[in-house]
């Protein structure tokens, strides 16, 4: 069992503190979505598996694969509440800036 599991960290850890800024306005949306999907997983024991569950949980959420999509947003109805470009979700922002910091949080919490 790691130091994570043994002390029963999951994976909604990851999500606090919310980032200050955003790419497109369903983009917090997503945040609060995945982070609500991963509240009951435990951080698994390695940064790529924790890495992957976001992956695999954004992939769900959001019906776009991060790796393989290559447009650079997409609009979803259930992140839209309110404005024009309601909705939008970045997958520039979540491949260049939001999984990395979730990324780097895992690593910190893994190796604390």
């Amino acid at each position: 069992m790691t130091r994570a599991n043994a002390s029963g960290v999951k994976m909604a850890e990851l999500f606090d503190p919310e980032p200050i800024t955003w790419g497109l306005r369903g983009d917090p949306h997503v945040w609060r979505a995945l982070r609500d999907h991963l509240s009951e997983t435990y951080v698994p024991a390695s940064v790529d598996e924790a890495v992957s569950l976001v992956r695999v949980a954004f992939s769900e959420l959001v019906g776009v694969d991060l790796v393989t999509h290559a447009e650079p947003w997409v609009r979803r109805d259930q992140f839209a509440h309110g404005g024009m470009s309601s909705g939008g979700v970045s997958l520039n922002e979540w491949r260049e800036r939001l999984l990395p910091l979730l990324t780097e949080r895992a690593r910190v919490l893994l190796e604390s």
